[in-house]
């Protein structure tokens, strides 16, 4: 994980997560069939991370250029937040996320990997890339995960997010403190 020093600060600040979908929360790999989209591939430690993210008493949003199904039945599976799909130009939907959830742009960690996140990368207060991003995303990104997206990028930024803001160690302590399955049988 790459780091800059005003990362610590502004992760510490961040109340809710946003997420690019393509190349982010997946490999970035779009499987065409006849009838259209057919599949994405989802990482299983991205949302976990984005459970434990909740967990901790944050949010996440997904802003997408395309629209899909699939995206749609994903985020309802990990109980995203809020969803924009099909958004050309991803900084109506910012506007209108932090509107609904009262977040100033400091509050705001937005995660992406491509050139037509650069706006909102440039305006959240934790501009965040995977780590096979485009360079020039990377330039403008305070965390660079050490994982690709649709890897365990994401699982990266939000593990970074909850040790900055001291709750990582009580979230992990939940599973071990959790009993024994054969304590749950007596």
């Amino acid at each position: 994980m790459i780091a800059e020093d005003n990362a610590v600060q502004a992760a510490r600040r961040v109340k809710m997560v946003v997420f690019d979908v393509d190349g982010t929360l997946t490999d970035g790999h779009i499987y065409m069939g006849n009838d259209g989209e057919a599949m994405k591939s989802f990482s299983a430690r991205d949302g976990m991370g984005i459970a434990l993210l909740h967990k901790a008493g944050l949010k996440s949003a997904i802003i997408t250029g395309r629209k899909s199904k699939i995206v749609e039945n994903r985020a309802n599976e990990l109980k995203i937040s809020a969803i924009w799909q099909g958004c050309s130009d991803k900084r109506q939907a910012y506007i209108e996320l932090k509107e609904k959830f009262s977040l100033t742009d400091a509050e705001v960690a937005y995660v992406g990997d491509d050139l037509n996140d650069l706006p909102l990368l440039l305006q959240a207060g934790l501009s965040c890339a995977v780590g096979d991003a485009m360079e020039e995303v990377k330039q403008h990104a305070a965390i660079i995960a050490d994982h690709n997206g649709g890897n365990g990028a994401v699982r990266d930024i939000i593990e970074y997010i909850l040790k900055q803001q001291g709750k990582w160690d009580s979230l992990v302590e939940s599973f071990v403190a959790k009993p024994r399955v054969d304590e749950l049988t007596q």
